[in-house]
């Protein structure tokens, strides 16, 4: 091995920052498999000298454009678009979307780069892969967020397509999003394939995929307390959030026979000590995707419901916790107080809502800690099952489709538990993901070449 490969974990990460100056949320995610991938690597020489994680930490491409779109005032606006097309060794590029104004090339970095660890968990043929814009859709309108759907995707097309890139749905990008996007995507192929994945049952879309990201984690929750010997039956949540991942997530918990205790959106999060049922998780449903008003109306509409502004869930005591809003939303104060508050599992909904301090505060304390790139693969799981429906030109039923996503997070979960078993019992599941992750996409490149 030549000895500019040889280099360890602090020299490396040394280069990562240097090449990609102010990317904090790229750096961190990086460090995070990178902390674990060295030591896997460690009597593996053919990956150092084929500078496997060098490589992987590299996108395949940045795209980057400008969209510009009318408002209905007839003001011109000008945002920008990104699509980060990280690694496709071992399938299509397959990833979500975002609009919001917090999107930069760094966030969605890190989400490409986090893709492609969790695509290759699933088992399925997809790379990884990350696009979006900072347009924030909150307050427009219909026409004006459909003028700027098209002139994004009048630009995006260029990039995509079934066996290239295939888009899906993140924050601020549903259904009706998806729809104008790909309406303007078929207008300039003229082709109808399935490029775009979230859409609507009636164009192709998949049974299952709204529900498909909160309930996989819960399913992957349950698949870690079962190795315990638990159950979530009889146990307390706490959830972050309100929009699609939160309330799926919240109502497969209540159907499992646990207690939901709160949610959240950027303004606070409610309390209700009495738990939601299903009657309370769809009254949010409609509260979020129908009247898009905020979380706090909760507490107006039920009573013994609390609403605690400008603040998050984590100091409510509970037994379950899953964070399902958005990166970096759990610091390690906040994981000292789950910790101490007697948590016994946390399953991520989110991508990275977790600190790295605050992770280190659950690994050291033991506590069942279930990374996003596993935890929250059921989303695209199902996604991926929606292009094969695509390309087989035939719709999966509700049951069938279940019991898929099912069995795709039980493969995850002992995937993870093959490479992050410790002594004693304890599962490092986030080492078990980053390694799992890792090997399928590292031998696909090994057998590439240097490419």
């Amino acid at each position: 091995m030549a000895v500019s490969d040889h280099v360890d974990l602090e020299t490396f990460m040394a280069g990562v920052t240097k090449r990609n100056p102010g990317q904090t949320e790229f750096i961190q995610a990086v460090h995070e498999v990178a902390q674990d991938i060295f030591e896997f690597m460690e009597d593996k020489v053919h990956y150092h000298e084929a500078q496997i994680l060098r490589r992987m930490a590299e996108p395949d491409r940045v795209i980057s454009f400008r969209v510009c779109w009318e408002d209905d005032n007839h003001n011109v606006r000008v945002q920008r678009g990104w699509r980060v097309q990280n690694n496709n060794a071992i399938g299509p590029y397959k990833g979500g979307i975002r609009f919001h104004p917090s999107v930069t090339e760094s966030v969605l970095k890190f989400l490409a780069f986090e893709q492609t660890f969790k695509n290759s968990l699933t088992g399925l043929p997809m790379g990884g892969g990350k696009g979006g814009a900072n347009f924030n859709p909150r307050g427009k309108s219909d026409a004006e967020v459909m003028r700027f759907c098209q002139s994004f995707m009048s630009e995006l097309y260029r990039h995509i397509g079934p066996n290239t890139d295939v888009p899906a749905g993140d924050i601020g990008v549903g259904g009706r999003e998806i729809g104008y996007m790909f309406g303007q995507y078929k207008r300039l192929t003229n082709r109808w394939e399935g490029v775009l994945t979230g859409k609507g049952q009636e164009y192709g879309g998949s049974q299952m995929r709204p529900e498909a990201t909160g309930y996989g984690a819960v399913y992957f929750l349950r698949n870690m307390l079962k190795h315990q010997g638990m159950d979530v039956e009889g146990h307390t949540a706490v959830i972050s959030g309100s929009g699609n991942v939160a309330t799926h997530a919240a109502e497969k918990i209540t159907q499992l026979g646990g207690k939901v205790l709160t949610m959240s959106d950027s303004g606070g999060f409610i309390h209700d000590p009495d738990g939601m049922t299903q009657e309370k998780i769809d009254w949010i449903k409609h509260l979020k995707t129908v009247k898009r008003g905020r979380i706090s109306e909760y507490a107006d509409e039920f009573s013994g419901a609390t609403y605690h502004e400008g603040k998050r869930p984590w100091d409510v005591a509970c037994d379950l916790a899953l964070p399902c809003a958005t990166q970096n939303e759990l610091n390690e104060d906040e994981a000292k107080s789950l910790v101490s508050n007697g948590v016994k599992g946390v399953s991520e909904g989110a991508n990275m809502p977790t600190t790295l301090e605050g992770v280190k505060v659950f690994h050291d304390a033991k506590i069942m800690y279930g990374p996003g790139k596993a935890a929250n693969a059921g989303g695209v799981a199902v996604s991926g099952l929606e292009m094969s429906q695509n390309s087989e030109r035939i719709s999966w039923n509700s049951e069938r489709l279940g019991e898929m996503l099912t069995d795709l997070m039980e493969g995850i979960h002992e995937k993870c538990t093959e490479y992050g078993e410790q002594e004693g019992g304890y599962v490092d599941y986030v080492k078990g993901a980053n390694i799992a992750g890792f090997k399928k996409v590292a031998d696909a490149m090994m057998a590439f070449g240097v490419v």
